[in-house]
């Protein structure tokens, strides 16, 4: 395994001091047993029609641990599933995004503080909203400042998401603009529209899931003078080799894509429709991605080493630093704490920060998830990538799923 760099070093023994004074035990090698206790979780959902299937992997110190494939692909014909089976990977996207920014960030186009609206001027000005009129026109009050690139890739500049992951006047604003409408807007197209749309709270005071990693690959186009897919081909998938992963999967691929359901009544509803199957107009760097285990996993095991792959720094350590550390403003302790106890937010993860909230993961681990429920960690201390791959319509089953998994491995 690649050396790591005097700051991941120093990252790690801080955070391993940190346990150690707080009286949690370090995890040391995965056992066996804990990687059946994973695969024997996801097998009994599986048979219990809850899960079409899944696919597992578990890295630790730059070695695979387990690589399973369970369950079915495609229910209804029983097709199985398999490693190289493509899934759409939804909000693991946005950390891809953010690594890409941060790419742009060690090449001096930008800082963290400065204003959104000196990149993407066409968002200059946007004031807060207060409320709407019958006749559709807004109330606002000036931002206390311009919403910056840290709280854009921090969940707190004032942007929401569009429907149902938000609701409300500002969200179906969004809609009505055709923000996030993949087949027919582009970013370029469609970005510029939130200048007519208030933000939904003053930046820096509110974590708020949202479209601002929509917002960021709009960004990386900007910044970079190339179109959002070819600046990830070419400086992140090529280089990692991930050659399945992509805005919609090729059609040579298609027969590996894997259908989605939603659990009812002890069967499995097909929900999946021909989305991804072909390029769509809207690159969303918040949801667009679709990818496999094994592609996945070479971009985190990439972030826990610190940038590097293969001796080539793709990312700075200081890029990678700043990713998977809190940048929450003061105003704003935590995220979401009913869904996510114990963790904060950096640039695009989210990072515990209190162990014993989150089923003993180590504190410094970085993560997140997709909604068809997919999700990974990248656990700094106990050098652990963990990619799992699902697609369910159950989203809150999804996240027992997570903390089933999580459980396993370090309680």
């Amino acid at each position: 395994m690649q050396s790591r760099s005097i700051a991941r070093t120093l990252t790690t023994g801080l955070l391993a001091a940190t346990l150690s004074l707080s009286g949690s035990l370090l995890l040391a090698d995965i056992e066996p047993a804990q990687l059946e206790a994973v695969k024997a979780d996801l097998q009994s959902r599986i048979d219990e029609k809850r899960l079409s299937g899944a696919v597992l992997m578990v890295a630790q110190d730059g070695e695979i641990l387990m690589e399973e494939a369970l369950g079915y692909q495609v229910v209804e014909d029983e097709t199985p599933m398999s490693m190289d089976t493509i899934f759409r990977i939804f909000s693991m996207t946005k950390p891809v995004t953010g690594a890409a920014l941060m790419m742009l960030f060690d090449e001096g186009k930008f800082t963290l503080d400065d204003p959104v609206e000196q990149h993407l001027p066409e968002l200059a000005g946007m004031e807060v909203f207060v409320s709407q009129n019958d006749d559709g026109s807004w109330e606002t009050t000036p931002a206390d400042h311009p919403m910056t690139i840290r709280e854009l890739m921090s969940h707190t500049g004032g942007l929401m998401y569009t429907p149902p992951l938000s609701n409300g006047p500002i969200a179906n604003a969004y809609g009505e603009a055709g923000i996030m409408d993949l087949p027919n807007y582009t970013l370029a197209e469609s970005i510029p529209a939130l200048a007519d749309i208030p933000l939904a709270y003053q930046p820096g005071t509110q974590w708020v899931y949202s479209i601002s990693v929509d917002v960021q690959g709009y960004l990386v186009e900007r910044l970079s003078g190339m179109a959002f897919d070819e600046f990830l081909q070419t400086r992140l998938f090529d280089p990692l080799g991930m050659s399945d992963t992509g805005f919609y999967v090729q059609p040579q691929n298609a027969d590996r894509l894997a259908g989605q359901y939603y659990p009812t009544d002890g069967e499995l509803r097909r929900t999946d429709t021909g989305a991804f199957l072909s390029r769509p107009k809207f690159l969303s760097g918040g949801g667009g991605l679709t990818s496999t285990a094994a592609d996945y996993m070479k971009f985190a095991q990439m972030i826990l080493d610190d940038g590097q792959h293969d001796g080539e720094q793709l990312l700075s350590s200081e890029a990678v630093e700043l990713m998977r550390s809190n940048q929450l403003p003061e105003a704003v302790p935590n995220i979401t704490a009913n869904l996510y106890p114990g963790n904060v937010f950096g640039l695009d993860f989210a990072i515990v920060e209190n162990s014993a909230a989150y089923q003993g993961a180590s504190a410094g681990t970085h993560w997140w998830w997709g909604i068809a429920g997919s999700w990974f960690w990248i656990d700094p201390v106990e050098d652990i990538v963990f990619i799992g791959m699902i697609q369910n319509d159950d989203i809150l089953y999804s996240l027992r799923v997570h903390a089933a998994s999580r459980a396993a491995i370090y309680q």
